[in-house]
């Protein structure tokens, strides 16, 4: 049934209803909305300290100096984006390259232990990501010695089982009288994968690709576990070298948290059909 369909009773009680809908949906939107407002606003405010700081909703003047002031703070202000664009565009590659070739083999290929190994992967995901922080860590420190380099920013989300779900997923609905007749015209297993399977998945390869590089990009904890320099660190973890002990430079931080939105608002805006298309690829019936 419709939202705002007709209600068979009084119009007086289809009025009250969608008054109530509406209103709900309104305090929802504004109640999500209010964090984002409050940051461009502290963001465009004076970059003084927090204890100087003055809240309010409405600005009462508008100004570019908290920028400068992110940019002139550290030497390494660029280096964080840089950071952050280079791990999350690597990952981003690697998982739609190793997700969609994991996906072709679940789907297309017949080898033993196929599904035992698929359901492997999916219990895996049941996992807490924090549970498997501490061994992941001694693995890269004590054993690899990768510490504060970027092989221990890229390699552990160099593919996700969760794309890997997506790509099965999404590929198991190409009809497979498509592949035998890439067979039948001489085709090898890499041909089909790279002339047949890649085209009919671009839908589910552009899900990927947008939903790996928005949970790179955010990514805190573990570069903040696993650097140990300002010149290493991403822009998420460089925000907090403006909080001290006893002060934060609350407009300087609301800057730098602005400018790390701004690829999730030019990603959402300019892809969101594939935003909306990524709720759904994953209940494709295998």
């Amino acid at each position: 049934m419709a939202l705002y369909s007709n209600h068979t009773g009084r119009p007086r009680v289809r009025y009250t209803r969608n008054a109530i809908i509406f209103t709900a949906l309104l305090l929802f939107a504004l109640a999500t909305i209010f964090p984002i407002y409050f940051m461009v606003v502290s963001a465009l405010g004076d970059p003084v300290e927090a204890g100087a700081v003055t809240y309010s909703i409405l600005p009462s003047k508008f100004t570019l100096a908290s920028f400068k002031f992110f940019f002139d703070y550290s030497d390494y202000s660029y280096r964080w984006i840089l950071n952050s664009l280079i791990v999350a565009v690597s990952v981003t590659v690697s998982n739609v390259v190793f997700a969609s070739m994991a996906g072709f083999a679940f789907s297309k290929l017949k080898f033993r232990g196929k599904n035992i190994l698929f359901g492997i992967l999916l219990v895996s995901m049941m996992i807490p990501y924090q549970v498997t922080q501490v061994p992941l860590y001694i693995l890269m420190v004590n054993v690899f010695e990768l510490q504060n380099t970027y092989s221990a920013l890229i390699l552990p989300g160099i593919v996700t089982v969760y794309n890997i779900f997506l790509a099965k997923q999404f590929m198991s609905s190409i009809p497979n009288e498509i592949l035998e007749s890439a067979k039948m015209e001489g085709c090898n297993q890499f041909q089909i994968y790279m002339k047949m399977i890649l085209p009919l998945s671009k839908t589910v390869l552009a899900v990927m690709a947008i939903l790996t590089f928005m949970d790179s990009w955010n990514t805190f904890f573990w570069p903040l576990l696993i650097t140990n320099s300002m010149e290493m660190q991403t822009i998420q973890v460089g925000l907090k070298n403006f909080r001290f002990a006893n002060t934060t430079y609350i407009a300087p931080m609301m800057a730098g948290a602005a400018i790390s939105a701004l690829p999730m608002f030019v990603l959402f805006f300019s892809l969101q059909k594939y935003f909306l298309e990524g709720v759904t690829v994953g209940a494709v019936k295998g």
